[in-house]
């Protein structure tokens, strides 16, 4: 009961402290541009396109890393569409807990399926990109995020391994990991990426202005480092509280 209600409060205050960051962000953009709509000064210039709509004309603009962009969301939509499953076939009790290891089997054999959906996503976006060297992206989002993470667990598991622990994973079975890699999940995402590659551009809904408007200075807490702290600390602070107390 005690880690019970420890978790309500801690996940309570994390939304409520996310809450009050992007309420008081949105408040004092909309107070400055709500000052100089109002400002009899500047009425001479109405005409001119002020706040929002400076940056409609740049919201659709490639990124400079527009390839590494289409594969991180192909495989997050990978990822996405492994947990969605698997959570809809836990909810209908196809995935009992008193059968150990199942849950795992189902969701690498999940995740090696929706390959496709990650070929899919990821051609769709990187054509809207005006991408051109498709296959390239293809081979990088079928190999980027599990080579990352097959290299991490293939090191953890030679300490293991090391240590001659029963916990070690064989070497048959990271044999069968990797043909299940590139016999299945490889041929799916570059049929998916195929499809995708096949479908209409997507439009966008406003027009891209040809020359890019230049980005002021911005303060210290919106550089990316900061960014990427700050929003990544309060997930993982939330989970490492909760998880400490269970086990």
């Amino acid at each position: 009961e005690q880690i019970h209600w420890f978790s309500m409060v801690n996940s309570l205050m994390i939304v409520l402290f996310l809450s009050g960051m992007v309420a008081m962000i949105m408040a004092r953009t909309l107070r400055r541009d709500l000052s100089r709509y109002n400002d009899v000064e500047a009425k001479e210039d109405a005409a001119e396109e002020s706040g929002w709509k400076l940056v409609h004309g740049d919201v659709f603009r490639p990124p400079a890393a527009a390839g590494l962009l289409a594969v991180y969301v192909g495989t997050g939509a990978q990822v996405f569409g492994m947990a969605f499953v698997t959570m809809i076939f836990a909810l209908l009790g196809f995935l009992s807990p008193a059968n150990r290891g199942g849950l795992m089997t189902a969701m690498l054999m999940l995740y090696v399926f929706m390959g496709a959906v990650a070929g899919y996503v990821a051609a769709r976006l990187y054509k809207m990109f005006r991408g051109t060297n498709w296959k390239a992206n293809t081979l990088k989002t079928a190999t980027m995020y599990p080579g990352i993470v097959g290299v991490v667990f293939f090191v953890l598991n030679l300490f293991i391994w090391g240590q001659k622990s029963s916990g070690a994973v064989p070497f048959g079975t990271l044999f069968a990991l990797l043909c299940m890699w590139f016999g299945i999940s490889m041929p799916l995402v570059f049929v998916g990426s195929y499809f995708g590659y096949k479908r209409p551009v997507i439009e966008h809904p406003t027009r891209t202005n040809q020359i890019p408007r230049q980005i002021p200075e911005q303060p210290w807490y919106m550089s990316p480092v900061f960014c990427v702290l700050v929003g990544g600390i309060l997930p993982f602070g939330a989970v490492f509280i909760e998880l400490f107390f269970i086990l």
